[in-house]
């Protein structure tokens, strides 16, 4: 109680006073740029995704632009101790998400690399992706992927280092027969989604994967 008076939540966008639970009034929500995709149908992101590897399906959540709301919700997601952030783009996407007959059967997240992990704290996936498979009824695992070479963030390289870099991630455990649901933050140039698919598909048999991301950069 003494927390919340003295350091009381406010709206990301707008500062005003909202609810603990909240990350923005519902006047600034109404300013970010949701997709409206839908998850069986041709959208923009698995336009994009199926130019680098074999996707099923894909969602994004919201749009990311430069100095746009949705980029500032991501980035104090990652990069300000607000790991809780990742609950409320959760019931944002539930509200939104319908596999219909597409359901998957598995739900893996893209992981950090050690050092990163202990640097962070968290991996900002976690909350989010938790919350979509406790919803769904989706088993999920963090573990099945490992990242195996640190480097810097994404977000800070320019598209000729993202694009040059080699596969850092490896799969655990082989899986077979299964409609796999990958989940990230940003779709930037699809190089991290690229390289964890053709590992997957490379080391496991029958194996479909679908999409879903927080935002994706356009």
């Amino acid at each position: 109680m003494i927390f919340d008076f003295l350091f009381p939540n406010r709206c990301l966008d707008c500062n005003q006073l909202i609810d603990k639970s909240e990350i923005v009034c519902e006047i600034c929500k109404d300013k970010i740029h949701f997709s409206h995709h839908q998850f069986s149908e041709n959208n923009g992101l698995k336009e994009k995704a199926s130019l680098l590897f074999p996707v099923e399906n894909a969602f994004s959540l919201m749009l990311y632009e430069k100095e746009s709301l949705a980029q500032k919700i991501i980035q104090q997601l990652k990069y300000n101790h607000r790991e809780k952030i990742g609950k409320n783009l959760a019931e944002w996407t539930i509200e939104k998400l319908n596999f219909e007959d597409k359901k998957p059967d598995l739900i893996a997240t893209v992981p950090l690399h050690p050092k990163k992990l202990k640097q962070r704290g968290y991996n900002q996936l976690h909350i989010f992706a938790n919350e979509l498979s406790k919803h769904f009824q989706i088993p999920i695992s963090h573990s099945l992927l490992q990242r195996t070479k640190h480097s810097k963030a994404q977000a800070k390289k320019d598209q000729f280092e993202r694009l040059k870099t080699k596969n850092a991630y490896q799969l655990t455990e082989k899986i077979c027969d299964k409609h796999l649901l990958l989940i990230d933050d940003v779709y930037t140039t699809g190089n991290t989604s690229s390289n964890i698919a053709w590992e997957i598909l490379h080391n496991s048999e029958n194996v479909k994967i679908s999409l879903l991301v927080m935002a994706m950069d356009v």
